[in-house]
Formats: structure tokens, sequence, C-alpha cells
């Protein structure tokens, strides 16, 4: 379990994922969001290009990606990339708000 987590954290660091991201999401949440998401791309990815088009994400076990294909393609290419998807992703993710400070203020 920790190698698998391991794996899909170094895939969302080699995605550009902003590390406060992946801390503020849980790291294995997202790793684990992650890893089904690439693992799932590549499956419906029939051409085996490193592309998926809407055919193949609609024929593909990628709900996801299929309903929010014209989103996450922002060029408007009709193909989409893993960080395509990986950069959708990260648009969606919120940092939380900063906590207050319960340290005591000098008179």
């Amino acid at each position: 379990m920790y190698r698998i987590a391991r794996a899909a954290l170094i895939v969302a660091v080699g995605l550009g994922l902003p590390m406060w991201a992946s801390a503020q999401a849980g790291v294995g949440r997202l790793a684990s969001k992650l890893d089904v998401v690439s693992k799932n791309f590549d499956a419906a990815d029939r051409d085996h290009d490193g592309l998926l088009t809407k055919d193949e994400a609609k024929a593909g076990n990628v709900p996801f990606i299929a309903s929010h294909f014209d989103q996450i393609d922002r060029e408007h290419r009709g193909k989409i990339s893993k960080q395509d998807v990986a950069a959708y992703l990260q648009s969606r993710v919120r940092p939380a708000p900063a906590a207050a400070s319960t340290a005591a203020k000098p008179d």
C-alpha cells in the first residue's frame, strides 16, 4: 500500500501538482485519485498515442474525463493528455483557509 501511495505521489509531483494542494486535499486521497485516473486513462487510450479523444474517453472507463472533456481540453484540440487532466484537477483544488494564529500578540 505504501508503495502505491508513494508512486502516486511521485506521479502527482511529476504532473506538476503543487505540494500545497496535495497537503490540503490529503496526500492519500489525491494520490489514489491520480493513480486511478492514470491507469484508466492508459486503458482508454486505444491507439496508445498518449492522448484521449472524446470518443476514446466515452468508450473507455473514464466517466469523469468523458463528462468534463470540454473543460479539460482548454486548447480545443480535440485530444487531451494526462497533463491536461492534471491541470484541470489542480484548478479544481482549493487550498484550505489559513488557520488563525493562536500566538499571543505583543503589547
